[in-house]
């Protein structure tokens, strides 16, 4: 990707986890319309960010009183710590306004702001509660030499994922710089990983019958139907 187009979605992605501040505050979900289960994700991080904003607010404090002195340096600092706790605290805005989302037939994975994808249920082979530890980066970096039915793709949360998903078809995932991967397994992390695997193995047993419903229904050769 050129670097005009990496600077164009870092720019989305700043401008996403603000407008998540703002839906946190309002106690809103972003994209989990009527009728959609929202999965969410955003507990097992909760704690490391909060003490990571808690470390930042003190540290501005600090700096303030040291260069109470100094009007331009103390305005520029003042400035750059207040927008990193507003970072901080956008990471889990995002995470609690964006959560995975089951619905219409298709699981939505979300990393707060950063990424998503979009699985077809009908796709799914099997999915499991599978706690796990993400991978290093040189490990990641071994699934590049697999086939696309051989790569994974991680949603970890706190560093690990609890929920993979076996697809029968690969799909394209892509990175934040627009990066793009074809995978043929999914992990990601939920705060309820047995509700989550049991609601998406409903989701897709519906979508079977509902596929073998209308395999039999009227001109499928189905009983009552004349062949010609």
């Amino acid at each position: 990707m050129s670097r005009g187009g990496a600077l164009r979605r870092l720019a989305a992605h700043e401008g996403r986890w603000l407008v998540s501040l703002v839906w946190w505050v309002a106690r809103r979900r972003i994209g989990v319309a009527p009728g959609e289960r929202a999965l969410g994700y955003a507990a097992a991080q909760a704690a490391f960010v909060y003490g990571l904003a808690f470390v930042c607010v003190v540290e501005t404090v600090g700096l303030s009183a040291l260069f109470a002195g100094e009007p331009v340096v103390h305005g520029v600092l003042l400035v750059l710590d207040v927008y990193t706790v507003l970072m901080v605290l956008g990471l889990q805005a995002a995470a609690v306004t964006r959560p995975h989302v089951l619905g219409a037939g298709v699981l939505w994975l979300r990393d707060g702001a950063r990424r998503e994808l979009r699985i077809p249920v009908g796709r799914i082979v099997s999915v499991r509660d599978d706690l796990r530890f993400s991978r290093s980066e040189a490990r990641a970096g071994d699934a590049a030499t697999k086939g696309a039915a051989g790569r994974v793709a991680e949603f970890a949360v706190g560093g690990q994922t609890s929920v993979t998903v076996e697809l029968a078809e690969p799909v394209v995932v892509v990175g934040l710089l627009g990066r793009r991967a074809t995978v043929g397994t999914v992990r990601f992390h939920a705060d309820d990983p047995r509700a989550a695997v049991r609601a998406v193995r409903e989701a897709r047993e519906a979508v079977r019958e509902a596929m073998a419903g209308a395999d039999d229904g009227p001109g499928a050769g189905g009983a009552g139907v004349t062949r010609p």
